[in-house]
């Protein structure tokens, strides 16, 4: 990835935050957007070697728009777009969802996805790249009061099939990854709630955030070229160990 740069959305924490660092220790440029711009200064400081931080709502088009265009003047282009921004509230049967906080997670979760594809593709046409969406079992799986993430993320797992068959031609290499269940606070939130078989399940059965991370940095590689318009699983053992995670 050397001189390659990348753009992490969500990076302010948990999976985005670890895909940050795992990509500047491969040697690229990292630009860590999210909302919360104090969080993503003080990683951007911690790792160094050019990594910037800019504020972002992938549910705003607008801001979305206004981040990539300064990173293509100040990084002179983009190679890797990550689409990890998500959220998993609204956690509630739908005859209890509250509609406004419903459509407020397909904001982020779909049209936050297809805001940063929108805003990136015609950067990426003249030099190729990747575009990778973070995904979840919930695109493939109905569970119980997760109607919102698990409809955003169905979506936007078709939504990553559909880039590729567009831009597959034009240079653009357009993935899936889907990391299973990950140690991150969207598990503390989903443990709370109490409501379907993942809230049940036992921590330690979670994986690391760099997991995920150094498989999406894997996907950038040959390695992903026979994935090219599908979904990675974390849950694939063949996967982690062509990736290294298992022996």
């Amino acid at each position: 990835m050397q001189g390659k740069v990348v753009v992490i959305t969500g990076a302010s924490r948990g999976i985005g935050e670890a895909t940050a660092r795992v990509f500047a220790d491969a040697g690229a440029q990292v630009v860590l957007l999210a909302r919360t711009v104090s969080k993503i200064e003080a990683i951007a400081a911690e790792i160094g070697r050019g990594a910037m931080a800019l504020p972002c709502d992938v549910s705003d088009m607008g801001s979305v728009q206004t981040a990539l265009g300064r990173v293509a003047v100040e990084c002179g282009g983009l190679d890797v777009l990550i689409g990890n921004a998500g959220m998993i509230d609204p956690i509630a049967r739908i005859s209890d969802a509250n509609p406004d906080e419903w459509s407020r997670a397909i904001d982020t979760n779909l049209k936050g996805v297809f805001y940063g594809m929108q805003a990136a593709i015609p950067l990426m046409r003249a030099r190729g790249g990747t575009i990778i969406t973070v995904s979840s079992g919930a695109a493939h799986n109905p569970l119980e009061g997760w109607s919102a993430y698990c409809a955003a993320k169905a979506g936007a797992a078709m939504l990553t099939r559909a880039a590729h068959l567009e831009e597959g031609a034009n240079g653009l290499r357009v993935m899936g990854m889907s990391p299973g269940t990950v140690a991150t606070n969207m598990q503390v939130k989903i443990k709370a709630s109490g409501i379907n078989p993942v809230s049940e399940l036992d921590p330690s059965v979670h994986i690391p955030a760099d997991w995920p991370a150094r498989l999406m940095l894997w996907m950038c590689g040959p390695g992903g070229d026979d994935w090219l318009g599908q979904e990675v699983s974390m849950r694939d053992e063949t996967i982690r160990r062509a990736v290294g995670l298992i022996a």
